[in-house]
């Protein structure tokens, strides 16, 4: 392949990095990785007419670098919010210019219905993130000096 069709194939594809803090300055220049800022607390919320919550889905960009998403919400199939309590948006904020938001959003909110292992439909983090946090929840109880399982499926 000539290096032309390289630097093109590397251009067509890329990968997107996520986690719930800022990104240090340094990680910010790595070329064709999209990094982005999901903050989960202190977004703002949206209302709908009527008593129900918005749709699951929502997704409302608020700046060039801002992007509301309800990955929790009414069900229109359902006629009703299947939650017990108002849910709450994830803020969206790239780390990195020229990330498209609203595919970013879409892969999050595909990545927030891949829990087989549960009845419930919606999930408010992704699968990544949330599996994140319960190994860390795991982790936190092993002694300082232990050994540490790497395997997956030890803390599943």
């Amino acid at each position: 392949m000539a290096e032309e069709d390289l630097d093109a194939l590397a251009g067509a594809a890329g990968a997107l990095e996520y986690k719930t803090s800022n990104f240090a300055a340094d990680l910010r220049e790595i070329d064709h990785v999209d990094l982005l800022w999901i903050q989960r607390r202190g977004a703002p919320h949206l209302y709908r007419s009527g008593q129900l919550p918005p749709l699951c889905g929502t997704s409302v960009q608020l700046d060039a670098r801002s992007l509301l998403l309800y990955t929790r919400g009414s069900v229109p199939y359902f006629r009703t919010y299947p939650g017990l309590y108002v849910p709450q948006p994830l803020l969206i904020r790239p780390a990195t210019h020229g990330t498209d938001l609203l595919t970013a959003s879409m892969d999050i909110l595909a990545l927030t219905k891949m829990n087989w292992n549960n009845a419930q439909l919606d999930e408010r983090d992704p699968l990544t993130l949330r599996t994140a946090y319960r190994v860390g929840s795991i982790l936190k109880h092993v002694p300082p000096n232990a050994r540490i399982a790497t395997r997956y499926a030890y803390y599943m």
